[in-house]
């Protein structure tokens, strides 16, 4: 572990090093075996589960604080990520979890200490292909896995309030952003493709329906591929004509689902 990432070194150093008063959080997204997955830190004595997130050094662009954070929790650089909003509430942060925590791992904390004033904290949501992604936790944390968004319950301070607002936004942003394509394989069936929408919408979509409009938009292409396995016939595989694809995210994918 380097000097810097150390917790000790954080807490007696950090005001030194990082903005007062500001972090990032991360809302990582992954699909796998259907199912929309989000990337969750196990913290360090507490039952709670976080999301990612950092501080950001005094010398450094917030957006490059949010990619430094997703590469050492995923082991990826190349990241599709989007800024969705600021968390700025007074009682968002849990002080007195903050000061029982750092004396269970033997730092003691004067009251002025900058780890426990008042943070406001911008939330970036972040789009990943799941099998390739190589979890680790960091300084606070004892594991960093992947969590069945439908599967996730209390959080720690106002990290489901903040996961709650990524999954908001990606549904909006759903007819304008590449969310399919920095989501699924580069191969994939119509099932999938279907399953992905409506992991993220929170509802069932018309098979029928579904694909007639997605094919409508033009930005498909058909392979002669098909996934073999299962008791049913064989579906065909398809990837995204990127060009047309990006085409029509401009002009965003008329009409709802």
């Amino acid at each position: 572990m380097r000097k810097e990432n150390s917790l000790q070194h954080i807490i007696l150093n950090g005001g030194n090093l990082f903005m007062p008063s500001v972090s990032v959080d991360c809302v990582i997204f992954g699909f796998h075996d259907n199912e929309l997955k989000v990337l969750l830190l196990k913290m360090k004595n507490s039952a709670s589960w976080a999301l990612p997130g950092g501080f950001i050094y005094k010398t450094e662009d917030i957006e490059d604080a949010a990619t430094r954070v997703l590469k050492e929790r995923t082991g990826l650089s190349d990241i599709f990520l989007k800024q969705f909003h600021v968390f700025g509430q007074p009682g968002r942060a849990e002080k007195k979890f903050h000061i029982n925590f750092l004396k269970k791992e033997g730092i003691s904390l004067d009251k002025n200490n900058w780890i426990i004033q008042r943070f406001i904290t911008v939330g970036f949501y972040a789009l990943v292909d799941f099998a390739v992604v190589t979890p680790q936790p960091d300084f606070s944390s004892v594991t960093c896995e992947w969590h069945d968004l439908d599967s996730v319950g209390d959080m720690f301070m106002d990290h489901k309030q903040i996961l709650l607002k990524a999954l908001e936004t990606l549904r909006l942003q759903l007819n304008h952003e590449p969310i399919g394509y920095q989501l699924l394989p580069e191969k994939f069936t119509m099932p999938e493709l279907q399953k992905l929408y409506e992991t993220i919408l929170g509802k069932k979509l018309d098979r029928r329906n579904f694909q007639r409009r997605i094919l409508s938009f033009g930005i498909l292409k058909k392979l002669k591929e098909t996934r073999k396995g299962g008791a049913h016939k064989a579906p065909f595989l398809y990837c995204f004509d990127l060009k047309k694809y990006r085409k029509a995210l401009e002009e965003g994918l008329q009409g709802g689902w």
